[in-house]
């Protein structure tokens, strides 16, 4: 499906007029959860879970057959400043690990009956140092973030969005700053592991490129300025999404980057979305909060690749079984007080 824009302005128009949950199937999903044979409130968070997926997709009883799993790939020139402690050449040998079904996202995948696919953008070409320029030119930006929005299946009805990029934890922390303030230290972890020299030359990365942009309130042209083109194709993904009336699981740190764009873009526009998982990475919790998101999940997981947000569908069919499959009070034949 291609992209509904072709540049900025198509792009912020597509952040207007936001689709709604369907307040009858919500309503009724709601009086059907109260007819259930178990005791009000029993089943905690599963039971607003469900009552939220039912509203999106416009069904009372809705049943989870159809997850769709995308993860995008980028690389990043902030690299080359010693913030990560693998070489970029890694990004490109993890994809080919994704398309070999190597990797532990894959695995999860398969276990939740959910289809992935992969997306590479650009891995020749990674976006300029966000020390000293803009990340991504305003084409490059857009054309993301319009790959993003197409890889999603309009026929799926539920939609994860991961990410493989080496330095990609730079680039969240400076998004993440830029967009909440603090310090740089109040954002940047350690990622894919790196030393106490690797993390401060990343500190010192996020605090220079935010400085670089000191003012900018804008969020899209914070995305533009220190993110990648795989943070802002999942941006674009979830965006689809919402215009699809598909909910999403939000995974770690990098994918709730680029969700606090959408999120300070236009307030609201996360409402089909929930957050899969709190990760080991310092800085998420944080972000969860700044987004208004209690995490389904908490592993200790910081791999990125979607894998927290898969693992956390399987959180979602259980609500969605409860609700869908149990018998009600008068059709158990059992009293409900």
């Amino acid at each position: 499906m291609t992209a509904p824009f072709s540049d900025l302005a198509g792009l912020r128009a597509r952040l207007c007029d936001l689709p709604q949950p369907d307040a009858v199937a919500t309503g009724d999903a709601q009086s059907r959860n109260a007819q259930l044979t178990k005791p009000a409130g029993a089943l905690g968070r599963l039971e607003d879970l469900a009552i939220w997926y039912a509203g999106w997709r416009g069904d009372a009883r809705p049943r989870l057959i159809r997850p769709q799993v995308t993860v995008f790939a980028g690389n990043h020139g902030v690299v080359t400043r010693g913030v990560s402690a693998f070489p970029a050449a890694v990004t490109a040998q993890m994809v080919g690990n994704f398309d070999a079904g190597g990797a532990a996202v894959n695995q999860l995948a398969e276990a939740f009956g959910a289809t992935m696919t992969v997306h590479p953008i650009e891995l020749d070409r990674p976006t300029a140092d966000f020390v000293e320029t803009p990340a991504m030119s305003e084409a490059d930006l857009v054309a993301a973030m319009a790959l993003g929005w197409a890889a999603v299946n309009p026929e799926a009805d539920l939609l994860v969005a991961g990410e493989m990029g080496i330095g990609n934890t730079c680039s969240a922390s400076a998004i993440a700053m830029a967009l909440e303030g603090g310090a740089a230290l109040d954002w940047t972890g350690r990622g894919t592991g790196v030393d106490n020299p690797g993390l401060a030359r990343k500190v010192d990365a996020v605090t220079r490129g935010v400085a670089r942009i000191e003012g900018e309130a804008d969020p899209i042209e914070v995305l533009r300025q220190l993110g990648g083109r795989e943070i802002a194709a999942m941006a674009g993904a979830i965006l689809a999404a919402r215009h699809h009336r598909i909910p999403v699981i939000l995974d770690g740190f990098i994918c709730c980057a680029a969700a606090l764009v959408l999120h300070r873009a236009a307030p609201g526009v996360l409402d089909h979305a929930v957050a899969g998982h709190q990760s080991a990475e310092s800085a998420h919790a944080r972000l969860l909060e700044a987004m208004g998101k209690a995490p389904l999940l908490s592993l200790g997981l910081r791999l990125g690749e979607g894998s927290g947000a898969v693992l956390a569908i399987g959180v979602l069919k259980g609500a969605l079984a409860c609700h869908s499959g149990m018998a009600s009070f008068a059709e158990a034949g059992v009293s409900d007080g």
